[in-house]
């Protein structure tokens, strides 16, 4: 049973396919590992190992790293603005830019898009707080967004998972005007399912930045980034004043890392496939600039 590989719905095509993780053995081994808590605690409560993945991820020695990535993970580089051997180094090629013809969007104010590349678990109304995570144990709004929840009691809830392979900026999926931005340190658990499933609070643990944003359609919504294993840092590219739909708000650099948006209650409405997949426990592989949700009007 603890080998049981994830599963993932790839939007584009409906077909179920069993995910890639990069170091799935280590993730394994640190939180299913029954003698392992302590280099669980060291690895991933500590920053120390994350701050020198980061250091060498940075050097222009991690270069050799990115073709061996491109490979195991299928990264389609057509969609990128570089090619692969123009990156001075590994983290340079993990944010890099894409063609902004690669992320079509409709501009119809309307309609909420996905922040970013990855696998989608929607919850379309939230038991007070409570949201449970693919094969993960029940975790809260409340201490994922210290005195900041309370208006979001009952909403609506999106988990944008990314993974080593996927394009790692996000982007605004509702425009708005930023009215508060809250940082918040913490460990860096894994947010692969394997972890999730071992009892970590990642949402409530984890470094993450909360930033609610004001939209005339929808409220007030909140725009969580969550530091993961290996991520160096959550960079925000932007972080105060009017945003637009799709306009960049910031990059992870490498690592697993994941993107909640909250909304409040009766403000939207999630695209029917998402719902449906996340009621199975599939999340859906989504690309950032495809329908999220709808406002509910």
């Amino acid at each position: 049973m603890q080998n049981t590989p994830i599963q993932v719905v790839d939007r584009d095509n409906g077909r179920v396919f069993d995910e890639v993780i990069l170091g799935e053995k280590w993730i394994r081994w640190a939180y299913q590992d029954a003698g392992s808590s302590l280099i669980e605690r060291l690895l991933f409560r500590s920053s120390l190992i994350s701050r020198m993945f980061g250091l060498w991820y940075d050097s222009p020695l991690s270069r050799g790293k990115i073709n061996a990535v491109i490979d195991e993970l299928s990264i389609d580089m057509a969609e990128a603005v570089r090619p692969a051997d123009d990156y001075t180094s590994f983290n340079d090629f993990f944010a890099r830019h894409l063609r902004p013809e690669a992320r079509p969007y409709s501009d119809d104010p309307s309609e909420i898009v996905a922040p970013a590349d990855g696998r989608v678990l929607v919850f379309p109304k939230l038991d007070k707080d409570v949201f449970v995570p693919v094969k993960g144990h029940p975790m809260s709004i409340t201490s994922m967004l210290p005195g900041l929840s309370e208006p979001f009691l009952g909403g609506a809830l999106a988990i944008v998972r990314l993974c080593p392979a996927d394009y790692h900026r996000y982007h605004f999926p509702a425009s708005g005007q930023i009215e508060t931005t809250q940082e918040l340190a913490g460990a860096l658990h894994s947010v692969n399912p394997i972890a999730l499933g071992a009892g970590p609070d990642v949402f409530g643990e984890n470094k993450r930045c909360n930033t609610l944003i004001k939209n005339d359609k929808i409220g007030t919504y909140c725009f969580s980034e969550i530091g993961a294993f290996g991520v160096g840092s959550i960079i925000n590219t932007t972080s105060s004043g009017a945003v637009r739909k799709m306009q960049e708000k910031g990059y992870f650099k490498f690592g697993g890392s994941t993107v909640v948006v909250v909304f409040q209650p009766g403000q939207v409405t999630f695209s029917p496939d998402l719902v449906e997949n996340s009621a199975k426990g599939l999340e859906t592989l989504v690309k950032v600039g495809q329908p999220l949700a709808t406002a509910t009007l």
